[in-house]
């Protein structure tokens, strides 16, 4: 499935649960969707955090103020 329907299926699944609740086989759906989307999102967030470089390597110099 697609990102962008998985968000939209997640949103109809989240109206419907307001509106009249959801069957024990909707919220297994749900659950999984939510758990599909987020180890997506964490995995974009790995793959940003492991393509940035250190340009200055120099250390960070702490100054106190006296």
């Amino acid at each position: 499935m697609e990102m962008n329907d998985m968000i939209e299926r997640i949103y109809e699944l989240a109206d419907k649960m307001k509106q009249e609740g959801l069957t024990a086989e909707e919220l297994e759906e749900q659950k999984e969707l939510y758990k599909r989307y987020l180890a997506n999102i964490r995995g974009q967030l790995k793959a940003q955090l492991d393509n940035i470089e250190v340009v200055d390597k120099s250390p960070i110099q702490l100054h106190t103020l006296n």
